[in-house]
C-alpha cells in the first residue's frame, strides 16, 4: 500500500513539474512577444532620434571644353547636361563611373540655349534667334540617339505627351535685351526679359498656349519668378514687393525691406522652394536669412515670415535644396558648410563642413548632388528623418497657406516637395477628448449598476443582472461601431439635443421614482415587491426618453435661439454625424461593462463585518453605502475607471468608423476628431517603409502603447491592492 502511495505520489509530483515547466514556459513566450513588440516599435521610431548627415561618396569631372548646367540623378541613369563651346548642350551619362557623352541638342548660335529643373524634372529651353520658345523635357530624347536634327515623328510625339510646348516672345524686347531669366511650373511658364531698369514678363499656360499675360515693372533690380504660386517677387528701390498673376495691371503689394543688396551683381533676391510656395531671403544683416510662406489673409494669398536663421559672421548663402519627402533642406554657404535645416521649425539640426565647394545643390532621393563648373560632388544622406524634431512634432508651427501658428497633421506621401505637417497635437487631443468624454457616460451608467446589483438587488436578481451586462463585454468594438454609424451618426442631428437633455435631467427624475416607489410598492404582493424598483426605474427612464424626443428638441432650441444642431455647429468643419459627442456615445457604450464588471467586484467584495457594523451603528443603507462601502471599493472603482479610460484610449474601430477622421486640434464637442489608433490603421498601409511618416507613425504607437500599459498597469495593481484587503482587511 505504502509502495503504491509512493508511487502515486511521484507521478504526481512528475505531472506537477511538467506542468509548471510548460505553464512557465508558455508565460515566458508571453513576456518574449511583449519585448519583441516593445523592441520592433522603439527600433522603428528610433531613427528619428538620429542626427542626420552627409558622407561624400563620389566626385565627377566633365571635359576643359564643357560646362554644367543642369544636374540629373546620375546614379540611376538621369543625364548630367553640360554646355559645349559650339552651340550645343549634351547629354552625359555615367558608365563605369565615369561620365560619357550619350547624344547632344544641336542649335544655330545664335540660340539661346538653356536648363530648367522642375521638381527633379530637367527641361531644355530653346530660344531662336526671332524669338520663338521651345520648353523640351530631357527624358523626351532618351539617352541612346544623336539629337542633332529636327526630332522625328515618334520623338516630337514623345514631346508632346512630355509636355513640349512652344510660343513666342516681343521681338523688339527679346533683340534689345540686357538679360532674361526662364521659370516653369506644372502650369505656367513665365518668361522676364531685362532691358536696363526696366523688366517685361510673359505669362504663357502651358497646357494652353494661347492663354498669354504680359506685364511690364520699372526700377526693377533684382527679381525672382514664382510660376509655381503664380507670383513674382521684384527688388524696387531697396524694397522687396509682389505681384500676383491674378491681379489686373502692375499691383505691388510690399514683403520687406530688411534685404541684403548683395555682393555683386549675381546676388539672387530670394531662393525658392520647388513648387514657389516658400522662399528664403538674405536679411539686410547678410549673415541671417529669413523664412517667407505663402499664407491666406483678408487679402487673398500674400508672403508673410516665419523664422530666421542667423549664420556665421561674413557667412552667405550660395544655394538651398529642399528634399522632395521630407521637411528637409539643405543650405550651402560661402563658408564650405552645409546646414540640415527642418523647414518647418527651422531648426539647424546638423551643420557639416564639405571639403568641396559647389554653386548648386539638389537633392535627388537621399542623395545630395553639388555642381561647379566642373565637376559634379554626391553625398549620401544619412538618418535624415532625424530632421524631424520634437518642436515639429508638438508645438505649433507655421505652414504654409496658413494665417497663423497652428498644429496640423496632414501627411502628403502622395505628393513630392509638399510640406508634411506631422504634429502630433491633433491626435492625441482627439484620443484624449474622447476617452474622457466616454467616461462621462460610461462612469454613472456601470458605476450605478454596480451599485445596485453589488448593495442593493437581492442574490437571485444580482446572479441574473450581472452576467448579462457582462455579457454586453463580449460584444466586438466593430459591431457597436457600425451601428453608431449607420444608425446613431444619421439621427445625430434629430436626437443630440434629446440626448443631451435626457443626460442632465434623468438624476432628478431617478431621484423622484426613488421617493415614490417605496409608498407603491407596499401595494404590490411580496413575491415581486423585491427588485420592483429596477421596474420603477426603468419606467421613469423611458418616461423621459419618450419626453426627451418628443419636446426636449424644441424646449431646448427656444432657450438656446435656434432651430437645430446644425446652426449650433455652423462654425464647425465637421459633419453633425461625426462630432465628438456621437464618438463618445458609442464609446461610452463599449466601455461601460468592463468599468461595471471591476467596479461590482469592488464594491461586492467589502466584508460583510464592515457594513453589519455600521448597520448596528445606526446607520441607514444609503449611509453605509456612502460611508463604508464606497469608501473601502473606491481604489477598486478607480482602477475600473483607469482601465475603462485605457481601453477607450486604445480603441480603434468605434473612433475609426464613427469619427469624420478629421485632426482637428480643438477641444471643443461639435468638432471631429482623429484619434491615434484610428491614424495608425488608416496610414500606416499607405506610409512608405523607413520614410519619416513611416517612423513617425511608429512613434505614436510607441506612445499609445506606453500610455495605454501605464495605465493599466496602475488600475490593475489598484485592484489587486483592493482586492486583498477585501479577503485580508
Amino acid at each position: 500500500m505504502s509502495l503504491d502511495s509512493g508511487s502515486i505520489n511521484r507521478k504526481r509530483q512528475r505531472n506537477d513539474r511538467w506542468a509548471r515547466y510548460v505553464i512557465t514556459g508558455f508565460g515566458g513566450l508571453v513576456l518574449l512577444t511583449l519585448v519583441i513588440l516593445i523592441t520592433h516599435l522603439i527600433s522603428q521610431a528610433l531613427p528619428l532620434t538620429y542626427i542626420p548627415s552627409l558622407q561624400q561618396i563620389a566626385t565627377y569631372k566633365v571635359d576643359a571644353s564643357e560646362r554644367i548646367i543642369n544636374t540629373g540623378d546620375v546614379l540611376n541613369g538621369q543625364p548630367l547636361l553640360v554646355q559645349k563651346n559650339d552651340c550645343r548642350l549634351g547629354l552625359k551619362v555615367l558608365n563605369d563611373n565615369i561620365l560619357s557623352s550619350a547624344n547632344q541638342y544641336i542649335r544655330p548660335c545664335d540660340h539661346e540655349l538653356i536648363t530648367q529643373s522642375i521638381m527633379g524634372e530637367n527641361y531644355i529651353v530653346d530660344v531662336s534667334g526671332n524669338a520663338q520658345v521651345r520648353v523640351l523635357p530631357v527624358r523626351a530624347f532618351g539617352v541612346t540617339n544623336d539629337v542633332t536634327q529636327e526630332p522625328n515623328a515618334n520623338e516630337l510625339a514623345a514631346m508632346i505627351l512630355s509636355n513640349f510646348i512652344t510660343f513666342s516672345l516681343p521681338q523688339d524686347k527679346w533683340n534689345e535685351r540686357t538679360g532674361w531669366k526662364i521659370a516653369l511650373s506644372t502650369k505656367w511658364a513665365v518668361v522676364a526679359i531685362e532691358q536696363n531698369n526696366e523688366v517685361f514678363v510673359r505669362w504663357v499656360n502651358r497646357k494652353r498656349p494661347t492663354e498669354v499675360i504680359d506685364k511690364t515693372f520699372k526700377n526693377v533690380s533684382r527679381y525672382t519668378l514664382l510660376p509655381g504660386s503664380q507670383n513674382i517677387l521684384l527688388e524696387i528701390n531697396n524694397s522687396v514687393y509682389f505681384n500676383r498673376l491674378m491681379d489686373t495691371g502692375n499691383v505691388l503689394y510690399p514683403v520687406t525691406d530688411d534685404i541684403f543688396s548683395g555682393d555683386g551683381a549675381g546676388t539672387p533676391l530670394s531662393f525658392p522652394l520647388a513648387k514657389h510656395r516658400t522662399f528664403f531671403i538674405a536679411t539686410r544683416k547678410g549673415n541671417e536669412v529669413q523664412r517667407w510662406v505663402l499664407n491666406q489673409s483678408d487679402n487673398g494669398l500674400v508672403f508673410s515670415p516665419t523664422y530666421s536663421l542667423r549664420l556665421m559672421q561674413n557667412e552667405r548663402v550660395v544655394d538651398i535644396a529642399e528634399h522632395a519627402s521630407m521637411n528637409l533642406v539643405a543650405i550651402l554657404t560661402s563658408k564650405h558648410r552645409m546646414l540640415l535645416v527642418n523647414r518647418v521649425s527651422g531648426e539647424v539640426v546638423k551643420s557639416e563642413k564639405i571639403t568641396v565647394n559647389p554653386q548648386t545643390i539638389i537633392w535627388y532621393g537621399d542623395k545630395l548632388f553639388g555642381s561647379t563648373a566642373s565637376a559634379l560632388t554626391v553625398w549620401q544622406g544619412k538618418d535624415l528623418s532625424g530632421s524631424t524634431t520634437w518642436s515639429s512634432l508638438f508645438s505649433p508651427q507655421h505652414y504654409e497657406g496658413y494665417e497663423d501658428d497652428d498644429t496640423v497633421w496632414q501627411t502628403t506621401s502622395a505628393s513630392d516637395f509638399q510640406e508634411a505637417k506631422f504634429s502630433l497635437t491633433p491626435l492625441l487631443i482627439g484620443s484624449i477628448k474622447a476617452s474622457l468624454l466616454a467616461l462621462l457616460i460610461a462612469i454613472p451608467v456601470a458605476i450605478g449598476a454596480a451599485v445596485y446589483t453589488a448593495f442593493f438587488a437581492k442574490g437571485k436578481l444580482r446572479s441574473t443582472i450581472k452576467p448579462a451586462i457582462e455579457l454586453l463585454e463580449a460584444i466586438p468594438s466593430v459591431l457597436i461601431g457600425f451601428i453608431a454609424a449607420i444608425w446613431l451618426s444619421p439621427k445625430a442631428e434629430q436626437f443630440l439635443f434629446s440626448f443631451a437633455f435626457f443626460l442632465v435631467v434623468i438624476p432628478f427624475v431617478l431621484i423622484v421614482v426613488a421617493l415614490v416607489q417605496r409608498p407603491f410598492a407596499q401595494w404590490l404582493p411580496k413575491r415581486i415587491r423585491h427588485g420592483a424598483e429596477l421596474l420603477f426605474a426603468v419606467g421613469g427612464a423611458l418616461l423621459l426618453g419618450y419626453v426627451s424626443v418628443q419636446y426636449a428638441p424644441s424646449i431646448i432650441g427656444s432657450l438656446l435661439g435656434i432651430d437645430s444642431l446644425t446652426l449650433l455647429a455652423a462654425e464647425s468643419d465637421s459633419p453633425i454625424g461625426k462630432t465628438t459627442i456621437v464618438v463618445a456615445l458609442a464609446l461610452g457604450v463599449a466601455i461601460s461593462p468592463s468599468i461595471y464588471s471591476l467596479s461590482e467586484d469592488a464594491i461586492y467584495g467589502v466584508p460583510n463585518d464592515l457594513k453589519n457594523a455600521s448597520f448596528a451603528l445606526g446607520a441607514t443603507r444609503l449611509q453605509t453605502l456612502v460611508h463604508v462601502v464606497l469608501h473601502v471599493a473606491f481604489p477598486g472603482i478607480i482602477a475600473a475607471v483607469m482601465l475603462g479610460f485605457g481601453r477607450a484610449f486604445g480603441e480603434t474601430m468605434i473612433v475609426l468608423m464613427v469619427t469624420g477622421n478629421t485632426p482637428i486640434s480643438s477641444w471643443g464637442l461639435i468638432e471631429g476628431l482623429r484619434a491615434l489608433t484610428a491614424n495608425l490603421a488608416i496610414e500606416l498601409p499607405e506610409a512608405e517603409v523607413s520614410s519619416a511618416h513611416y517612423q513617425i507613425l511608429f512613434l505614436t504607437a510607441c506612445i499609445l502603447f506606453m500610455f495605454t500599459f501605464v495605465v493599466n498597469t496602475v488600475a490593475e495593481l489598484t485592484r489587486q491592492r483592493i482586492k486583498g484587503r477585501s479577503y485580508y482587511g
